[in-house]
């Protein structure tokens, strides 16, 4: 066999095998995605979902119990979106452009930054 299609057939072998490992990760990930699906995405912390608003009821944000926010500020629906996780009394949220911030509630207000909520 000559060096050139010796080199051909290698690089037959390696394209192979990357598309197996490919295949696989694919496989992998799928699985993975579906265990979670039939399992439930990670709940919320169920004392927190629902509805939040401002006292001036400007900002309406929205608690869902996949562990999804939806912010509505004035007349902007969805102004804000993201997600947000639970410790304790202290709320975590990564909105969709990376965004961070943290709240905490407590006597029944959750307070982020400057705005102050309580449930509706």
């Amino acid at each position: 066999m000559n060096a050139s299609k010796n080199r051909t057939v290698r690089r037959r072998h390696v394209l192979r095998a990357m598309s197996a490992l490919a295949a696989g990760a694919v496989a992998a990930e799928a699985a993975t995605t579906t265990a979670n699906a039939q399992q439930g995405a990670p709940m919320a912390d169920q004392h927190f979902v629902g509805m939040w608003v401002t006292a001036d009821g400007h900002v309406r944000l929205e608690l869902r119990s996949d562990g999804r926010y939806d912010e509505a500020r004035g007349t902007r629906k969805s102004a804000y979106t993201g997600r947000y996780s639970v410790r304790g009394d202290v709320l975590h949220f990564v909105d969709d452009s990376g965004f961070t911030a943290t709240g905490r509630v407590v006597d029944g207000t959750l307070t982020v930054g400057p705005d102050t909520f309580r449930r509706e």
